[in-house]
């Protein structure tokens, strides 16, 4: 029979650490295994949200304007038609606010898709989908030169019901693309 080894604090520390140390290397090769999966997926993501916020286009251009990524839309003939500009409000209710917004070549807002949120379930996550094509807050088709602005802030966006904080982020994601489209939009 073997020797139970006595309960000292020099054993109690070696334990622990050994223990601390096993789970590290286990914790460590996770990750380094699932980080480039990981890594691979936003991209498709990404990608993903680019050509559903676009008008119909024939060649997509990588840029980046003011260290914002944007992604340039162009027909047969060369002509822009749209832009894709990967926008986000740190003002969330539930902090970060990403967004992939499209544009045409007038400035219309073409499209969305929300690409990372923190928000409320139930509430302000109804981002995804309320200012959609067809939804109460409907942001499609309008041009923000002036600006968007919900409701309660003298503008005409209807803000999700008990999320007023995540509309105006929302709107700020729409408006700081639109800066972006400004900067970018005419360059050919």
């Amino acid at each position: 029979m073997a020797k139970k080894a006595q309960s000292t604090l020099i054993n109690m520390l070696l334990s622990l650490t050994i223990i601390a140390v096993v789970a590290a290397a286990a914790l460590a090769f996770v990750s380094s295994v699932t980080a480039e999966p990981i890594e691979q997926a936003q991209i498709a993501k990404k990608e993903a949200a680019v050509k559903a916020v676009l008008p119909q286009f024939d060649r997509l251009e990588e840029a980046v304007i003011d260290e914002v990524p944007c992604t340039k839309a162009y027909n047969a003939e060369g002509e822009l038609v749209g832009m894709a500009i990967e926008s986000k409000s740190s003002k969330g209710f539930g902090g970060n606010l990403v967004a992939m917004v499209g544009l045409d070549a007038e400035g219309n807002i073409s499209g969305y898709q929300i690409l990372e949120t923190a928000e409320t379930p139930g509430l302000g996550a109804k981002a995804g989908e309320w200012f959609q094509q067809g939804n109460k807050g409907n942001v499609i088709g309008k041009n923000p030169a002036d600006g968007l602005k919900v409701k309660k802030d003298g503008g005409d966006v209807d803000a999700i019901s008990g999320s007023t904080i995540t509309s105006r982020a929302f709107c700020e994601i729409i408006n700081n693309a639109y800066a972006i489209f400004q900067k970018g939009g005419n360059e050919q």
